[in-house]
Order: C-alpha cells, then structure tokens, then sequence
C-alpha cells in the first residue's frame, strides 16, 4: 500500500446506504427460526403480535441511545469509541478483543455457515459443500469490499432490495392465501414472556452496527439518527408483516408445533416448489447479512490500529477504495479460521459463540452507560442529535440490557464461564496496549 494507505476515511455513505446496511445485517436468518420460540412462550395471538411489537420499540429506544453518541463521536470505532472516551481504553480494547475473536468474527462465521447449509440444499457439492461454500461467501465478500466502498455498498442494496422484496412476497403470499390446516396442537404457550423477548431481541439484532459507519456518512450528525430510526422502523414493520403471515397460515399452535416456521409455511402455501423458494430467500438473507457484517466490522479494527503504534499496520486507509484494507484482511483470516474450527467441531463451534452472548450483553450495558458519563462531562461538540425524554430513554436502554444479560446468563448456565475465559486470554494485550500513547490522540 503506498500513501493511499495514510488517507482517512471519506464521508461517502447516503443516509440510504446506512439503512441498507442496517435492514441487511438485522434481516437475516433469525426471523425464520424464532417466531416459533417466541409462539411457545406466549399465551394468545395478540400476546404473538404484541412481542414482536414491542421487540420493535426496544429496538428504537436502543437506537435513539446509539444515535446521540455516534452524531456526538462520529468514529469508524463505533462502540469501541464509545466506551474508549467513556471508561478509558483498557474497557475499549477488552470490548475489542471479544468482538474480533468471537463477537463480529464468529457472527460472520456462522452466517456463512448458514448460508453454505442452505446453498448445499439447492446445489450439493459433497461431504465438505457446506464449509466451500462458508469460506467462498467469506472470501468473496471480503474481496468485494477490499475493492472498494462503493462497491461494497452497491452490493449491500442490491441483496438487501432482494431480501426484503423476497421477504415481503412471502408475507403477502400468507396473507392473502387461506388459512392451512394446522398440525396437531402443541402444548400451551408458558406465558415466559421474558424468555419471548429474549428471542425477539436476538431476531432484531445488529442494529447496533451502524455505529460503525457514522465516521463515513455524510452530514453525520443528522445522518445517524435518520438511519437508525430510519432502518429499525423498517425492520419492525417488516418483522410485524411476516409473522402476522405466520400466524394467518400455521396459526399459533402450528407455530409451537413447527421446528422451521418458515419452511412449513411455504410448504402450505407452495407445496414442494415452495422449499426452494425458501432456500434461495434464506441464501439471499444471509449473503446480504454476511457483506454488512464484513463491511462494518473491519472498522473497528482500523480504528484500533490508529490507538496503537503496536497495531499501526491496521492503520491503513485505502485511498482509492476508500476502505481499511488490512483490517479486513485480518477480519477475513480469523473468520476463515472459525470455520475451519466449525467445520471440526460444529457444535463446540456453536456453543462457544452463543456462550458469548452475556459478553455482548455486558458491553451493550456500559455503551448505555457510557451516555450517562460523558453527557454528565459535556464534552461532545454542539450540534448533535439528542435522545428524547432523557433519561428515562437510556435508563430503559440499560434496564433491558441488564435483564438480558442475566438472561443469558441463566440460559447458558456454566457455559457462560466461556466468555469470561475468552475475555481474560485478551487482558495481557488490554494491559500492555493501553498504556502505549496513542497515535491518533482523540480519535
């Protein structure tokens, strides 16, 4: 890389970029799994409806909390930003180890796995087609965006357009379809409506990725909050939209009873054409969820080489793409190596990444903390958006945040002890960085 490699990121992101990005990343391969684990915790159809609704408003909330401190700190370091200015670089960096090693990393990872489980189906290729096609998706999408920010950003509309009009068709398709016969009744629902949302939130995840991109949107302090209530709102509209086709084709006791709500639904809607209908959607939902989440998680990783002289070659701005070039090399390489491990161990695999969700609960907490402390400094530039009815917004940001991560907690039981070791094999690197001087101060 030649003095391209010292450039800056330029504020080339649209308002609707960010919210192609966001749709992308959330839009994935949860909202065809977890409706029926939200069903087996409800009690009435309404209470389905309601759960998903107020998925929606928590979501929103989220985002106000998010939008004030990426117009306030506008960094490609989103949360690691965040947190770094907050409670110092050592929370900053110990967040950043988690998500390059299991958060971001394995979240990729997985997709692709899902991705690969599902292109086996429409086009087998042996034994080791789910991994080729895993580690192919990952490479590829990584050389998209190595190309270039445009064309990373040209492709993420063009999935996310596919995804949700695919989406949409099939919620239309149940809608105006005639109820199917259910299958036999299921017990009923438990009411757990603690455990529902636990499901749902999980559904609406990776909002919180646009916080990465704030330092490339153009006119980023308006930009941000339009993005994020922007694309959650689409999200939630969606999301409402497809399980009330859910609900009016399976029903709610066919939702309990079914281990893959959207393939039964399909099935009696389409018959057998109807699989692959729903094997090519699924494909197309975690491709465009696998390049949003490349596409924004190589940020933090450049903006962690600009901290520390140690991680300088990370540093490097590509000048004609307009990308962080090495930090997606380095994203690429663990992700491929998490594959490879998955593709040993799938379900240690597996059980790794979902004991890490108290980890990332944790942190969700102290960024809404984070907004506590340094709006009580006042140190952030005038101008900024400013999340309403504080701080009562933030406050239910954080109550939520710490109900969940007791609620993974409580689910994974001893396993969570996995994340903690996770985090305590990156102290040593937190201990000896965070007392380096920093080689972009204010960064």
């Amino acid at each position: 890389m030649s003095a391209a490699g010292n450039e800056a990121p330029r504020a080339s992101l649209s308002v609707a970029d960010g919210v192609a990005m966001l749709v992308g990343i959330v839009v994935g391969i949860g909202i065809f799994k977890t409706p029926q684990m939200v069903a087996a915790n409800v009690d009435s159809e309404f209470g389905f409806v309601a759960a998903w609704l107020a998925g929606g408003v928590v979501t929103l909330v989220g985002a106000l909390v998010y939008a004030e401190l990426g117009s306030a700190y506008p960094s490609t370091g989103g949360e690691y930003a965040f947190l770094s200015r907050a409670f110092g670089r050592g929370v900053g960096l110990l967040f950043a180890w988690a998500r390059l090693t299991v958060i971001q990393t394995g979240a990729i990872a997985l997709v692709a796995f899902v991705f690969g489980d599902y292109a086996q189906r429409v086009l087998p290729l042996g034994r080791w087609g789910p991994t080729v096609y895993a580690a192919s998706a990952i490479a590829a999408f990584t050389a998209v965006n190595f190309t270039g920010s445009p064309q990373g950003r040209g492709v993420q509309r063009l999935f996310t357009a596919v995804t949700v009009v695919a989406v949409l068709a099939i919620a239309a398709l149940g809608l105006a379809g005639g109820p199917a016969q259910p299958p036999p009744p299921a017990q009923t629902g438990g009411g757990a409506a603690g455990l529902a949302m636990v499901f749902i939130l999980l559904t609406y995840g990776g909002w919180n990725e646009a916080a990465y991109i704030s330092g490339e949107l153009r006119d980023v302090r308006r930009a941000i909050a339009r993005v994020l209530v922007l694309g959650c709102g689409a999200v939630t509209l969606l999301y409402v939209i497809v399980n009330l086709a859910f609900l009016r084709t399976l029903g709610l006791e066919g939702l309990r009873a079914s281990d893959a709500v959207a393939a039964d639904a399909m099935h009696a809607l389409l018959g057998g054409a109807g699989a692959t209908v729903l094997d090519l959607t699924v494909c197309c939902a975690a491709l465009s969820t696998l390049n949003a989440t490349i596409f924004t998680g190589a940020r933090l990783y450049y903006a962690i080489g600009r901290d520390l002289p140690g991680l300088a070659r990370f540093d490097r701005w590509d000048a004609r793409g307009n990308t962080p070039a090495n930090a997606l090399l380095l994203q690429s390489a663990t992700a491929l190596l998490l594959v490879g491990f998955g593709a040993a161990t799938r379900g240690g695999f597996e059980a790794m990444v979902a004991y890490t969700a108290p980890v990332f609960w944790l942190f969700l907490l102290l960024v809404g903390v984070s907004l506590f402390v340094l709006r009580r400094r006042g140190a952030a530039e005038p101008g900024r958006f400013r999340v309403p009815f504080y701080p009562v917004t933030p406050l239910l940001f954080c109550l939520t945040c710490g109900y969940l991560l007791y609620a993974s907690v409580v689910y994974a039981g001893l396993g969570s002890l996995v994340g903690v070791a996770v985090l305590a094999l990156g102290l040593p690197l937190v201990l000896v960085r965070a007392r380096a001087p920093a080689t972009q101060p204010g960064e």
